[in-house]
């Protein structure tokens, strides 16, 4: 059902048609809390019967997926920062342990770990317990940029590193132009305010690629169909949260009602501030952004560029009535102007 992007209600189901439709339902990503497990990723494939992406490590880190694909509807990115690309020190949270922290003399030097950790050539630290007892204790700074994070102190002179983790996935768009461009109807928005693809509709034309101002939707090679993630649409109509959302070990993934959930991630920004955490922020949760806010948004640590998404989207179709009505005056221009010629050449 294609949509206009302009005058958008505050639930998209509603201009869809759908008549008190229930709250809208979408997906808050706290990236400062994952661990790069990629439970998601192989939940999504279990429920939806995605086929394998295939073992390739792509040369970015463990990043075996690279993007958002046909067959990869959810997608762990691993962005590895040195500390000339972002790395800020972040004082431990109240309460939690330290473990070896490098002083800060010593990561001015370039990260070099306390003598506890063995700094002979060639003898390989002992393990960081922060992280761990973090994990273990439900700590708010998994995967968060500091001192004690894996990959500190490293011995190959590229000095402090941070690991910057993100689950990506479709944004669901307020203001969807894949919905617009869709010749089939086999993009549709649902009573829960997502969009999905129908995989016994589409024709396989590709127009909704393009469309997506995310990058986020492709072809299936061998198929020829778009495909992308439906959040979980089966499982939302039988009262279940989606599989990434329920296999996520750290509640990085959250799901619930959108307003709900954007009213959680205000606070946790707040909270993530007040502990010296500044670089942290929202993006796609903006009802007044490019594209009428995200049904799936994010909490990020840097630039939204670092994690591969683009800084100021903008729904592409958003142009159209107003082509559309240029298009037409200038097509009424013509025939005035050639019907004058006849006119005056029949004198």
């Amino acid at each position: 059902m294609a949509e206009s992007w302009t005058a958008a209600p505050a639930n998209p189901a509603e201009r869809a048609g759908y008549v008190a439709p229930p709250p809208r339902m979408g997906f808050f990503t706290d990236t400062s809390l994952c661990i790069g497990c990629k439970a998601c990723e192989v939940a999504c494939k279990e429920w939806n019967l995605i086929p394998g992406s295939g073992l390739d490590l792509l040369g970015m880190s463990y990043d075996n997926t690279g993007a958002l694909t046909a067959n990869s509807w959810r997608h762990v990115a691993f962005v590895e920062q040195s500390r000339t690309a972002g790395w800020q020190a972040v004082p431990p949270l109240a309460g939690a342990p330290t473990g070896a922290a490098a002083s800060p003399t010593t990561a001015e030097a370039g990260g070099a770990a306390s003598p506890e950790q063995g700094t002979l050539p060639g003898v390989a630290p002992a393990p960081d317990p922060a992280p761990a007892a973090r994990m273990a204790g439900g700590g708010t700074s998994l995967g968060m940029p500091g001192a004690d994070l894996p990959g500190r102190g490293d011995r190959g002179g590229r000095g402090d590193l941070r690991w910057l983790m993100m689950s990506d996935v479709c944004k669901h768009c307020t203001d969807a132009a894949c919905l617009d461009v869709c010749p089939t109807g086999a993009l549709f928005r649902t009573e829960f305010g997502t969009v999905v693809v129908q995989e016994d509709i589409c024709n396989g034309c590709g127009y909704c690629i393009p469309a997506c101002p995310y990058g986020v939707i492709d072809q299936r090679r061998g198929d020829g169909r778009a495909w992308k993630c439906t959040l979980c649409y089966d499982r939302l109509r039988a009262g279940r949260i989606p599989a990434c959302a329920q296999a996520c070990p750290t509640d990085s993934i959250q799901y619930g009602e959108l307003d709900e959930l954007r009213e959680r991630a205000r606070v946790r920004v707040e909270r993530l501030h007040a502990e010296g955490v500044t670089e942290a922020r929202l993006y796609g949760h903006d009802p007044g952004d490019g594209v009428g806010g995200d049904g799936a948004f994010f909490l990020l640590l840097d630039e939204p560029e670092v994690y591969g998404l683009p800084p100021d989207p903008v729904v592409t179709t958003r142009d159209l009535p107003r082509m559309w009505r240029r298009a037409g005056i200038a097509a009424l221009a013509v025939a005035a102007a050639t019907v004058a010629a006849f006119v005056g050449g029949s004198r």
